[in-house]
């Protein structure tokens, strides 16, 4: 009698243990936590090529140390100067929703932090999963300021291939014998071209390749049969490099830290800015020989460039058998690269690329366009400084590069600031124009008048604006390839093609459905590119060539994104610490 009178109440609360239990053992949601980091600049002595110089260095280290972190987490990066430049770091490729104080560009998005000044960067990684790095974002000063910056998927969350034994950063750099500082700083001056590199690098190191470099060749070690993640990233200053390991197939899996449909291939080409995550799967057996990983450059302009090779080494790892084997004697294989202005090879390698566009990750294009815009990216000239000689592409010219024929001029006071205040007067003009204000032949015959305007011109959008913008190449002072980057945006590549661009043809044959999705591109060589994104993110935003010459003169404008209407469409205000002018 008694057990059959308890039996109801027990039911409710058997069904509460259970449930309580099952909730206990289901995936919980991964919580994101706050990483710290300290960057401290300092002067380093390094010797390459038989070469020591002082470079500048986040902790002394060359390339920079990794920034490692997942999707949703925070990041809390203090930057100490202790060199006598002016710094500023960008976190190339982080979205940076609302947090535009954080993105890095000096006098875009902040005063760069002087001698003795420190500034902590505060941002969270929201969406995003993959390879990206970070870089000075200050003159020239990324040739030795840079390292990688890896975001893994949530706990709990796994990649969309299969899962990597080991992963490795891949870093293609430059390597200059003398300052960089002071090689741009002439070109400036003298309005010619600067000089090229003395060599590039993996990791840091020149390879066996190069004279006085067979002790600083980057080494990869492996295992027979396993699958490696290549992390991918091209620091290059001024060069776009094809790269390929002997007799290994890569997989391409991810582009701007966005997974894409995988395809193999022996080579990828990857412009200065852009990242490629690739998966070497090692031979079932132990090969009995080495294998070169090779780097040259993609050549496309007119002007001087450094034709030479960096060189890794892929090594397996010897069985006990073979432990007695010098590997000096085993055969080294050599990898093929594409000829240096194999301009096919690009268009093809970069039509392979598309998102997955699936459930888990879609593709989403604008598919309705508020604003469209026609953008001519190129080389120009501008007059030599009186009583001057130059040498440039004459004698009273020098050499000069536009968007829509405006050669950006750096303000002395950082845009977002001028903007967040109210204060844009004498700072920047909201007026950059969204076509070419003079039409030509812009892959034929050149104008006569080469000569650019000067100015800081920003791009105003409204909040939420669906954009398409087409960056078409020139031919003055000769067509060349432009790996154009926006910073605070991914965008889609809905379509390319070489020739001038088409209003009327070519939109017919954009891909809406899985284009690829980056965050830099290169616009062709004597071609055209487009894109399309969402301005869903309030604040400024830096645009331009990633080859840092161009850069240097003057290929470069900013969109200025306004607030939305909704507390969470609004730019955060600025940091206590933010770098004053």
């Amino acid at each position: 009698m008694g057990f059959s009178s308890t039996f109801p109440s027990l039911v409710p609360m058997a069904i509460f243990i259970i449930a309580f239990l099952a909730l206990c053992l289901m995936p919980q949601p991964a919580q994101a936590i706050t990483r710290h980091y300290e960057f401290n600049i300092t002067m380093q002595n390094v010797t390459r090529l038989c070469h020591t110089k002082s470079i500048v260095t986040v902790n002394g280290k060359f390339p920079g140390p990794r920034i490692v972190t997942r999707e949703g987490d925070r990041l809390l990066i203090k930057v100490n100067n202790h060199v006598p430049n002016n710094i500023s770091i960008h976190w190339h490729g982080v979205r940076q929703l609302r947090s535009g104080w954080a993105d890095g560009p000096a006098y875009i998005t902040q005063c760069p932090i002087q001698t003795g000044q420190s500034y902590v960067y505060n941002y969270t990684i929201i969406g995003q999963r993959g390879t990206l790095w970070w870089h000075a974002h200050i003159s020239w000063l990324r040739s030795t300021l840079y390292g990688p910056l890896i975001i893994l998927p949530k706990k709990n969350e796994s990649y969309p291939f299969l899962k990597p034994f080991k992963e490795v950063p891949i870093i293609l750099g430059e390597w200059f014998n003398a300052d960089p500082e002071a090689i741009i700083s002439q070109a400036l001056q003298t309005g010619g071209g600067p000089n090229v590199s003395d060599a590039y690098t993996i990791n840091g190191l020149p390879g066996l390749l190069y004279n006085c470099s067979t002790k600083d060749t980057f080494k990869l070690k492996v295992k027979p049969g396993k699958t490696y993640l290549l992390r991918m990233i091209n620091a290059a200053l001024n060069d776009e490099l094809f790269f390929s390991i002997a007799n290994h197939t890569l997989t391409v899996v991810d582009a701007d830290a966005v997974y894409v449909k995988p395809f193999d291939t022996n080579t990828i080409l990857i412009t200065p800015g852009q990242t490629t995550n690739v998966l070497l799967k090692t031979k079932s057996e132990y090969p009995s020989a080495t294998f070169l990983m090779t780097a040259r450059p993609y050549v496309t302009g007119q002007g001087t460039f450094d034709n030479s090779t960096v060189a890794g080494i892929l090594e397996y790892e010897t069985p006990i058998s073979h432990s007695t084997k010098s590997i000096k004697k085993l055969p080294l294989f050599k990898p093929t690269l594409p000829p240096l202005n194999d301009t096919s090879f690009a268009t093809n390698f970069s039509k392979k690329l598309h998102s997955l566009a699936n459930s888990q990750f879609p593709a989403k294009v604008p598919q309705n366009v508020d604003k469209h815009f026609f953008f001519t990216v190129g080389l120009g000239t501008t007059p030599c400084d009186k009583n001057q000689i130059c040498q440039g592409p004459t004698n009273t010219t020098k050499f000069a590069a536009s968007i829509n024929n405006v050669s950006f001029i750096q303000p002395t006071t950082a845009l977002l600031q001028s903007h967040f205040i109210g204060q844009s007067n004498g700072v920047y003009s909201p007026y950059f124009p969204i076509n070419p204000l003079h039409w030509f032949n812009y892959t034929g015959t050149p104008p006569n008048n080469t000569r650019v305007n000067n100015g800081t011109k920003v791009l105003v959008l409204p909040f939420n604006t669906s954009v398409e913008l087409i960056m078409q190449d020139t031919s003055i002072l000769g067509a060349e390839s432009h790996p154009l980057h926006l910073h605070g945006f991914n965008f889609y590549v809905v379509g390319q093609g070489f020739g001038n661009f088409d209003p009327n043809k070519d939109p017919a044959n954009f891909n809406l459905i899985d284009p690829v999705e980056r965050n830099t591109v290169g616009v062709p060589s004597g071609g055209w590119v487009a894109i399309r994104f969402l301005a869903d993110n309030p604040g400024v935003w830096f645009m331009h060539c990633h080859l840092e010459v161009h850069t240097s003169w003057g290929l470069k404008m900013a969109w200025l994104v306004l607030d939305g209407k909704l507390p969470n469409q609004k730019l955060l205000p600025p940091p206590s610490d933010l770098p004053q002018c």
